[in-house]
């Protein structure tokens, strides 16, 4: 009958929503394995290769990046985590449950009907008043001696004592400018774990390299450093022109020239070399005899922080021909440059460049040091992180307290759009559900009665004592959370929760050649169908 309207099954429905559905269970399955380790009694995930290697860790990145999956929306989750890592160093386990949560509730409204677009809407307007929380109940630190700032450490290093005290000492040590205000500064790049180690904070760099040979200075005091940001070997010449008179002249004189740049460097009054690639045997051997000592083979990650350190402007290989004098102005300098033979690494120490820190993390085997080389990262980017935004009360405590703004949201949000704004309010509640949860408690419970004490006592900082199960002030019991880490961890989820629920449709692209064409096309014009 005509105007009549249209009857939707729950198979059309269930059809429509079948892309939506797979990619929601995917990422169900990414936040089951890493929930559990949420909390101070979270429990540790064993991850084993096809060749039997274990790692056992409770840290959601490291678990996040080693998963093996290839499920696209799987795989949307893993990055968006691991940027929430590069950018402020923790918080990827509360960002792939809240993301989880927003998305299961999403697709549960969804099925009810509720227009995608609508969902979408509410959950920008709930997670918006949640953040305007965040930021309105930080605290700021100002002061390194302030007892939350080590807390802050103390949270995100598994409540490692010895790992928090190196955190913030390593912080104490970096120019505190540079620590916040420098976007590309990451404190948690500066830590190296070592088997057989002392813990400690190194006023200088940690390369891990060694001298090229034993003949060469085990320790130069003070250093002048000449930093090469290529191969340090004479120009090539090729294979067919060495057979000719001509090409062997060139050769000559390539190698005259190389030996004549070497000499430069020595009389430059350089004492220490750093090449980027490799350094060739003829170097070596005027090295040795000059006592230089020379290092090879350096990571462009570190070659950037011994120029930064040091103040040392790299040269490329083709620069080497610059006078004595010149060649002097491309030098740095330190106070200590020295290799460790037991430990077999260099330490470059108070370099005349900007100042520089590394917490050295101590262990007894190689995996008790890549878990303590992943606490003490955790640690000194959450202080680095504190330090910029603030803190706020962890456990869970401040997702409670924003329900009650978000809640003001939805009352005021008309229309199918409200159900979007709920979905939030039930991500909120995670955290600390899986927090009590992991601690053997129940989790509905505890969650309602947190709510109740904070809208009872206006304390956004309560939540639960996991230990006791009596509902606490995080702050008086130092369980604080960079703020930093709270916010991206919240934006990271939506994200993620937005982008899963706009795809309609899942279709599988054709496999493309080495030119960026689909294999099988020929480029030409398609052919008219008969």
């Amino acid at each position: 009958m005509s105007g009549s309207v249209k009857q939707v099954s729950a198979t059309e429905v269930d059809e429509r929503l079948a892309a939506l559905r797979t990619n929601a269970n995917a990422i169900e399955a990414i936040a089951s394995a890493v929930e559990g380790t949420l909390g101070p009694k979270g429990l540790n995930c064993m991850l084993v290769d096809r060749f039997g290697d274990v790692t056992i860790t409770n840290d959601g990145s490291t678990i996040l990046q080693k998963i093996d999956t290839d499920h696209p929306a799987a795989r949307l989750l893993i990055n968006t985590a691991r940027a929430q890592d590069d950018e402020v160093g923790d918080g990827t386990t509360t960002a792939t449950i809240l993301a989880s949560t927003l998305i299961q509730q999403g697709v549960a409204y969804a099925a009810r009907g509720v227009p995608l677009t609508k969902i979408i809407e509410g959950l920008r307007a709930g997670v918006a008043a949640a953040l305007d929380v965040f930021e309105r109940e930080k605290r700021e630190l100002d002061d390194w001696n302030e007892p939350l700032l080590r807390q802050a450490a103390l949270i995100a290093g598994r409540e490692d004592e010895e790992v928090a005290d190196l955190a913030v000492e390593a912080a104490r040590r970096v120019p505190r400018e540079k620590l916040v205000a420098d976007e590309g500064f990451r404190l948690g790049k500066c830590v190296f774990a070592k088997v057989g180690a002392k813990s400690e904070v190194v006023s200088g760099l940690v390369i891990d390299k060694e001298r090229m040979n034993r003949q060469m200075p085990r320790e130069v005091a003070p250093a002048c450093l000449l930093v090469v940001d290529d191969a340090l070997e004479p120009e090539a010449v090729e294979d067919d022109a060495l057979g000719t008179d001509s090409g062997f002249q060139k050769y000559l004189q390539y190698q005259d020239e190389f030996r004549a740049n070497l000499q430069r460097i020595v009389e430059a009054g350089v004492n220490v070399v750093v090449a980027q690639k490799g350094i060739h045997d003829q170097a070596e051997e005027l090295f040795t005899e000059a006592g230089v000592m020379a290092l090879r083979r350096i990571s462009r990650r570190d070659l950037a922080k011994i120029v930064e350190h040091t103040g040392a402007r790299p040269l490329k290989r083709s620069g080497l021909k610059k006078p004595t004098e010149e060649l002097q102005k491309f030098t740095g300098t330190a106070e200590r440059v020295y290799q460790d033979e037991r430990l077999e690494h260099v330490r470059i120490l108070s370099g005349g460049g900007e100042p520089a820190a590394t917490a050295v993390v101590g262990a007894a085997t190689r995996e008790v040091k890549e878990e303590r080389q992943r606490i003490a990262e955790d640690a000194t980017a959450a202080v680095q992180a504190a330090a910029r935004g603030g803190v706020l009360p962890g456990g869970g405590a401040i997702e409670i307290a924003a329900i009650r703004a978000v809640e003001k949201v939805r009352e005021a949000k008309r229309g199918m759009a409200a159900y979007g704004v709920d979905c939030v309010i039930e991500a909120l509640k995670r955290p600390l559900a899986q927090i009590v949860a992991n601690a053997g408690f129940n989790a509905l419970e505890k969650v309602e009665d947190v709510i109740a004490a904070q809208a009872e006592s206006g304390n956004c900082a309560l939540a639960v004592d996991c230990d006791t199960g009596e509902v606490v002030d995080m702050y008086e019991r130092g369980v604080v959370d960079p703020a930093l880490v709270k916010s991206h961890a919240l934006r990271a989820a939506a994200e993620i929760a937005e982008a899963t629920l706009r795809i309609n449709t899942i279709i599988r692209k054709k496999e493309e050649g080495p030119d960026g064409k689909a294999q099988g096309e020929s480029g030409s014009a398609p052919e008219a169908l008969p």
